[in-house]
C-alpha cells in the first residue's frame, strides 16, 4: 500500500487531523506506528462504541497502524463512572471486549491494555506529575469536555483533576504517536501535542473521529457553542431510546428508530442520515429502500450523495428510509446479540452489567 493509499484511509476516520502533513510524514517514515484510543467501561455499549468504532480501528490497521485499545478503568473509577466502583468497572471492560470481538474489529491488529496495569508502574505516575506541572490548573480545567461535561473548578471534584494528566501520560506511555478519538476529546489530545515536546516526547499527530448522533431532535439553538453542540449531538447513552445498544433486539432497534429525529427532506443534523452515511454504507455496497408503488416503487441506492440528494428532493419519505434502516443495522447487530446468547461467558458478564443498572 502506498503512503497516498493509507493517507486516503485514515482521512476517512478523522473528521480533523492535526496535522495531515505531520500525519503524512508518519506513514512514508515510521515503520511501526502506534495509534491509541482510550474507554470508560461504563454500561452497555452502544453502536458508536461498537459498530462504528470497529469500522474505524479496521481502516487505520488496513493502513499498516498497530491499535492500542486502552480499557480505561481508573480513569472511569476517577470520574465516578459505576459509581466509582472499580470491580464493577472492569466487568463493564470485559463486557466491552466481548462486544468488540463479536462485532467484526480487527483485533489481530488490536492490543487491549488495561489502565490498571499502567499504573502499577511508578515511572507512570512521576510523568503523570511531570505533566500536571507543565500548566495552571486552569488549564487542564479547560479540558473537561473530555470527560463528557463542561465544568468549573467547583464541579469537579479533586480525583477527576488527574484524569487530564493521566490521558496525557497514556499517550506517551503506550508509545502512541498518533491519538484516534473522539472530536469530543480534541482539546485533551491537543494539550498533549503541546507537553510533549515539553517534556522530551514527540508532538502526536490527533485524528479526530466524529461523533455520531443521538436519535432525538438535535439542538436548534443557533447560539449554541460549538463545544454545547458536540456533547449534544454526540450519540448519548442517558436516554435509552437515544441510543442502539449493541444487544437491542430487533424489536427495539425498530422502535427506536421508528420514534427518531427525521424530518422530511431535512439532510441537516439528521440522525438516521448519520447511521446511512457513518454506518451503513460503510457495510453494505447497496441498499434496497421499499417504497409504496404510488411513489416510485423500490429503488436501489448505491451511495450516500445520492441517498442525501434523493431525500433532500423528498423522492425518499422518512418512514421508508427508517424501515430500511433498522433491518440493515439489525443485520449488522445480529451477531452480536448472537454471542452474548450463545456464549456462555460472554452471556454472563451481560447479565451483570444489566444487573448494575447503569447505562451512562
Amino acid at each position: 500500500m502506498t503512503t497516498k493509499e493509507k493517507l486516503d484511509l485514515v482521512s476517512q476516520v478523522g473528521e480533523e487531523i492535526v496535522t495531515k502533513a505531520e500525519l503524512e510524514s508518519l506513514l512514508e517514515k515510521e515503520k511501526s506506528l502506534i495509534a491509541y484510543d482510550g474507554f470508560e467501561p461504563s454500561g452497555q455499549i452502544h453502536i458508536a462504541q461498537g459498530i462504528l468504532r470497529a469500522i474505524n480501528i479496521n481502516k487505520m490497521t488496513k493502513a499498516g497502524i498497530k491499535f492500542k485499545m486502552l480499557v480505561a478503568d481508573w480513569h472511569a473509577m476517577t470520574n465516578d463512572k459505576m459509581g466509582g466502583d472499580l470491580e464493577k468497572i472492569k466487568i463493564v471492560g470485559k463486557y466491552f471486549i466481548e462486544v468488540w470481538k463479536a462485532c467484526g474489529m480487527d483485533l489481530k491488529n488490536v492490543e487491549f491494555v488495561w489502565a490498571s496495569n499502567l499504573v502499577k508502574n511508578s515511572s507512570y505516575w512521576e510523568l503523570v506529575l511531570k505533566i500536571g506541572r507543565t500548566n495552571k490548573l486552569a488549564r487542564f480545567i479547560r479540558t473537561a469536555e473530555f470527560m463528557g461535561r463542561e465544568a468549573a473548578a467547583e464541579t469537579l471534584s479533586a480525583a477527576q483533576l488527574f484524569y487530564p494528566c493521566m490521558q496525557v501520560a497514556d499517550i506517551f506511555t503506550l508509545g502512541a504517536k498518533i491519538t484516534q478519538l473522539g472530536m469530543d476529546q480534541r482539546k485533551v489530545n491537543m494539550l498533549a501535542r503541546e507537553i510533549g515536546p515539553q517534556l522530551g516526547f514527540w508532538k502526536p499527530v490527533v485524528v479526530s473521529h466524529h461523533m455520531l448522533m443521538g436519535l432525538g431532535q438535535p439542538l436548534t439553538n443557533e447560539t449554541a457553542d460549538k463545544a454545547s453542540r458536540t456533547i449534544a449531538l454526540k450519540m448519548s447513552k442517558s436516554n435509552p431510546d437515544y441510543a442502539i445498544f449493541m444487544t437491542d433486539s430487533k424489536e427495539d432497534i425498530e422502535r427506536k428508530i421508528n420514534k427518531a429525529w427525521c424530518p422530511e427532506g431535512e439532510t441537516r443534523e439528521n440522525p438516521i442520515l448519520e447511521y446511512c452515511q457513518y454506518i451503513v454504507f460503510e457495510k453494505f455496497s447497496q441498499i434496497l429502500i421499499d417504497r409504496p408503488a404510488k411513489f416510485g416503487g423500490p429503488i436501489t441506492i448505491k451511495s450516500f450523495s445520492e441517498l442525501e440528494s434523493l431525500f433532500a428532493k423528498k423522492e425518499i419519505h422518512p418512514q421508508d428510509l427508517k424501515k430500511t434502516t433498522a433491518n440493515l443495522i439489525d443485520q449488522l447487530v445480529a451477531p452480536v446479540r448472537q454471542h452474548f446468547t450463545k456464549n456462555n461467558n460472554a452471556k454472563k458478564l451481560l447479565e451483570q452489567v444489566k444487573s448494575f443498572g447503569v447505562t451512562r
